[in-house]
């Protein structure tokens, strides 16, 4: 372990999915950290491998047609690769929560949510009688802001937002030390998102949780994160501190991302999307995946995979540019 706040520390992780048309390369060589108690945002395209890293984390790739190729998953100094199911099982929930994107599906439509919320208590504290479990999840619901009373209505009694309040709520009931959010406000409208990322931040101060944000949205990771990773066809190809990454991008993709952003101080006519399509991930190109969209393109770019890049203690670039600023500068 390189750092003693280090949480999670994730080396050349590389997953594809074997299916009959062909091998998807979701996840290629990624290597990734986590210090305890910190927001690490996780940005990128859809089917970029966001969700394929969280569920990597947490050992839940389908198997077929999911293989983890290579890699390791160090978390509080074990493999989770290497655990036996029993005991990934205790790590899930008890030490690493998900909240996933829709909670609409999360739910079990048939049990009221205090039920639900105990179910959790229950499963992950052998030891605790039934009133403790009871006002725990009571406990838990009055933290997320909704009313205990209402801990024996059924989801479908709940709004969109605070349906995700008692998603939260189960999984924070366990006091996890790092917590997964895989897009959690993309089913919510944008008043209700900001209200339940600003709920989340709080209760993970509180909690002192670490956070992996995942998340498309660069304004919600400016407000909630401390680092930024940004993902690109499988690979991380910048990471840093909110500064680095918003201040001082330099991965050719980051400086797309940041120009496809509305500026409330620029009057700009359009904004400037980056043309082209993530490439499938079947059919990766032989050098760097950006390079088919880049606008800084050289030869070298289409024949050689670039290496991670060092450019500041706090941040790392993928990218063939990079490597020529630093020799150069």
């Amino acid at each position: 372990m390189k750092h003693s706040d280090e949480l999670l520390d994730i080396e050349h992780l590389t997953i594809q999915y074997e299916t009959d048309d062909g091998v998807v390369h979701a996840l290629n060589d990624i290597s990734l950290s986590m210090y305890k108690g910190e927001t690490l945002g996780l940005v990128g395209e859809t089917g970029a491998g966001k969700t394929t890293l969280a569920k990597g984390i947490l050992r839940l790739i389908p198997s077929p047609p999911g293989v983890v190729k290579n890699g390791s998953v160090w978390f509080e100094e074990k493999n989770l690769l290497g655990l036996s199911e029993e005991q990934m099982r205790d790590v899930r929930g008890n030490s690493i929560s998900m909240i996933f994107q829709d909670p609409m599906t999360s739910l079990n439509p048939v049990m009221t949510v205090g039920e639900q919320i105990m179910e959790v208590v229950a499963a992950h504290n052998k030891g605790l009688g039934k009133q403790e479990i009871h006002d725990q999840a009571s406990t838990m619901l009055e933290m997320v802001g909704i009313p205990s009373d209402r801990s024996h209505e059924y989801p479908h009694q709940f709004s969109g937002g605070m349906k995700q309040r008692v998603i939260i709520a189960i999984a924070l009931a366990c006091n996890p030390v790092l917590l997964i959010a895989d897009e959690p406000t993309t089913a919510l409208d944008v008043t209700i998102q900001a209200q339940v990322l600003d709920m989340i931040t709080e209760l993970k101060n509180r909690l002192n949780t670490a956070m992996l944000l995942i998340t498309h949205d660069l304004g919600v990771v400016a407000q909630n994160c401390d680092r930024v990773a940004i993902i690109y066809a499988g690979q991380i190809v910048e990471i840093g501190t909110l500064q680095d990454i918003f201040k001082h991008p330099v991965h050719p993709y980051t400086k797309g991302l940041l120009g496809s952003i509305p500026s409330l101080a620029k009057e700009v006519k359009r904004l400037s999307p980056i043309k082209g399509l993530m490439p499938d991930p079947t059919d990766l190109p032989p050098g760097c995946s950006f390079a088919p969209r880049c606008q800084a393109v050289c030869e070298a770019c289409k024949t050689s995979v670039p290496p991670a890049t060092i450019l500041s203690e706090s941040h790392q670039v993928r990218c063939i540019l990079a490597q020529q600023e630093v020799h150069h500068g």
